[in-house]
């Protein structure tokens, strides 16, 4: 009962944080590179929102 408990407390959290960030815009530039030059796969789709989201070149 209590790792349930403490499990949907965790659930909870990330879910509400997840919630709390709004999608960035994409410029003009971003849009065209993604349609040129797509992610491919998850991790490079990772790093380039990362990227992206501190402004690294």
């Amino acid at each position: 009962m209590r790792r349930l408990l403490v499990m949907v407390l965790a659930l909870s959290v990330v879910g509400l944080s997840a919630t709390a960030c709004k999608p960035q815009k994409r410029t003009f530039g971003e849009k065209v590179q993604d349609t040129f030059d797509p992610p491919k796969g998850p991790a490079e789709k990772a790093g380039r929102t990362l990227d992206r989201a501190t402004d690294s070149k």
